[in-house]
């Protein structure tokens, strides 16, 4: 059953996050318990150890994205990759240096992106990922997702993103995911 109603998305800065961590927390439970993440609430609890450290990153954003009645229903959140960054790191093949160089502000690092499954199908996802990266000074956006995940990895395809390779995220019991890139300059030009 697909749901009506008007839905707002704000764009918070990191202190905004953490205060709604509780929101961020709910969506992340319900939306990555579903096959093919199967996140337990082990799982749930280190990633929600880690967001107010991510959160303290001077570039990190989030929106998140509520029903009428103030329900969460969706988020999405990152920063900039920093000069050291361990992502590229990640990746079961190397890809050249001038690919995986960083900066602090040349890509920005998507880390989640999801919709309650009620919620799903209305551009919502469309609509935080617009959010999140309208008017940030990166030149590509990186991002990993779970290739049985057909739906998310469509939708990046259809939003400009590109496969790069392969990715062994959080040690070797984690499955492989998909390294997608999208060049915002070319975004721009078209």
């Amino acid at each position: 059953m697909k749901r009506q109603g008007a839905i707002a998305i704000v764009l918070m800065d990191g202190s905004a996050a953490v205060q709604a961590t509780d929101a961020f927390r709910l969506i992340y439970a319900e939306a990555f318990a579903e096959p093919p993440y199967n996140e337990t609430e082990e799982g749930v609890a280190a990633a929600f150890r880690r967001f107010p450290v991510q959160a303290r990153n001077r570039t990190f954003r989030a929106a998140l994205a509520h029903a009428e009645d103030g329900e969460p229903i969706g988020m999405a959140y990152g920063c900039s990759l920093k000069p050291d960054t361990g992502w590229w790191d990640e990746l079961t093949h190397s890809v050249p240096d001038d690919v995986r160089r960083e900066d602090g502000k040349r890509t920005f690092g998507l880390m989640e992106l999801a919709v309650r499954g009620s919620w799903r199908g209305q551009g919502v996802a469309r609509r935080l990922h617009r959010t999140l990266i309208d008017g940030i000074e990166a030149e590509r956006v990186l991002l990993n997702v779970h290739p049985a995940n057909k739906v998310a990895s469509t939708a990046y395809r259809a939003w400009g993103y590109r496969k790069l390779g392969e990715a062994q995220p959080s040690g070797e019991a984690a499955d492989l995911h998909d390294v997608m890139l999208l060049d915002l300059r070319r975004v721009e030009s078209s």
